[in-house]
């Protein structure tokens, strides 16, 4: 009888928090974890086939290397370095690594550098429609933030995987030092960017880096991050192309074998992706429109093996081409954007209102007969990052960040009412950041209406 009045006084406590999505249920596995009956929906559409070059292993860069390549293995000092898949066309490059200094040297700089090779006998123009790349030292420290602060689209960021996402999402300016377009002479190689993560100063010896390009080539070509630490200079251009006829940099921990039982190990990825953005209708099954009843409703985001949330739908991107002893898949699709209509309707003859939000129940591969969230929430934060909301009333555009702890359902992130026979049409984008935690869901839930 104790731990059935406890979890009424949980669930009364959830239902009290205005504005916010409720996590109370009729089941629990413990005091504070909660059931919230609801459905839960595979996310319809599906990613395109941009390859994406995923580099995130090493996530901590500890000495001078490769640290991915797509160049070709014959020729190359050390071929297995090397993945050997040409890129034509629209592609990206999503790059995050972390540096603690070398030794003891304080002033010690890692440099990350960024190569395009011409595979051709013709010369190649490599295009730079946009991109963004951030420092977490000076550029975007981990402030704690409140759970929403609504913003322009660019100015509230903790993180610089946040930041670099926010401004690809909000189409902010480009960045300086990033050129437009490079033009490559047949077979020649040539540096694009030259990054540095400086530590000097800093109190841990800890800084990060987060880049993300878009690109787009004419002709087939290669491209390489590499690793090289020295001073506060960049390195010469001879000094990147020596390095890219050595060794890889030492990789992570390895992931757990494919379809091995037990617990699973992630590891980071270090390879190419096929695909960069995932678009969707969220309309019900077998019909154009979106109807919410007396449940939630919620679309899991970035799902991924052993986190399916019951619908057994696996969204990480599938790697063409990665390094032994790095994960098999894109795990957490950082950097894939998400392009998410909801075509809503009520077709009752009463007003409805509804209420949108992202969420971080706990992750499971089970289906329970709905989610399960922690009440109070975790103290980590699992989603960090911008959503842009459209079609909401008045037809505004708005940029929300959130700040997202494990098991949490969160304030809601718009209450829309639609008037009976209303139709609205709502569109969220949300590129996923760099160090979430999956899996977020997307949830549509009915408020009820005081006295019904």
């Amino acid at each position: 009888m104790q731990r059935r009045l406890l979890l009424i006084s949980l669930a009364a406590a959830a239902a009290a928090l205005p504005g916010r999505l409720q996590a109370q249920g009729t089941a629990a596995t413990a005091a504070s974890e909660l059931l919230r009956p609801q459905e839960v929906r595979a996310l319809p559409g599906g990613l395109d086939r941009v390859p994406m070059v995923n580099d995130n292993n090493p996530e901590v860069v500890k000495g001078p290397g490769i640290l991915l390549s797509t160049f070709e293995e014959r020729g190359r000092g050390v071929p297995a370095a090397h993945l050997d898949v040409p890129l034509e066309g629209a592609f990206e490059l999503f790059s995050h690594h972390i540096f603690a200094g070398q030794g003891r040297e304080p002033s010690s700089t890692l440099w990350l550098g960024v190569m395009v090779g011409n595979r051709s006998d013709r010369p190649v123009r490599l295009r730079v429609p946009s991109g963004a790349s951030w420092l977490s030292q000076p550029d975007a420290p981990f402030l704690p933030l409140p759970g929403q602060l609504e913003h322009d689209g660019t100015s509230v960021y903790a993180g610089p995987g946040g930041r670099v996402a926010g401004d690809l999402l909000a189409g902010a300016p480009r960045p300086a030092g990033l050129p437009a377009e490079l033009t490559l002479a047949p077979r020649a190689t040539d540096v694009l960017l030259a990054l540095p993560v400086p530590v000097r100063g800093l109190d841990p010896l800890l800084n990060g880096r987060t880049l993300q390009l878009r690109l787009d080539s004419d002709g087939p070509v290669s491209l390489a991050t590499l690793a090289l630490i020295s001073g506060e200079t960049a390195p010469p251009r001879d000094a990147w192309l020596s390095l890219l006829e050595g060794d890889l940099s030492e990789k992570e921990h390895p992931p757990t074998p494919r379809g091995a039982p037990g617990r699973i190990v992630y590891s980071r990825v270090s390879g190419v992706q096929t695909g960069s953005r995932w678009t969707a209708v969220l309309s019900d099954p077998g019909r154009q429109e979106l109807v919410i009843g007396d449940r939630p409703v919620s679309w899991p985001l970035a799902s991924l093996v052993g986190g399916t949330l019951g619908t057994g739908q696996v969204q990480s991107a599938p790697l063409k081409a990665f390094y032994p002893g790095t994960a098999w898949e894109a795990h957490g699709n950082y950097g894939v954007l998400y392009d998410l209509e909801l075509p809503l309707h009520n077709p009752s003859a009463q007003p409805q209102t509804l209420s949108l939000g992202l969420e971080m129940p706990l992750k499971s591969d089970r289906n329970d007969g709905g989610l399960r969230f922690r009440q109070p929430p975790g103290t980590a934060v699992f989603f960090r990052g911008s959503v842009e909301l459209r079609g909401l009333p008045g037809g505004s555009r708005r940029f929300l960040h959130l700040v997202r702890r494990q098991g949490e359902a969160g304030e809601a992130l718009a209450t829309i009412t639609l008037a009976p026979g209303e139709r609205r049409r709502l569109r969220v984008r949300l590129i996923i950041p760099a160090d979430i935690t999956p899996v977020p869901v997307l949830t549509v839930a009915p408020v009820k209406q005081s006295g019904s």
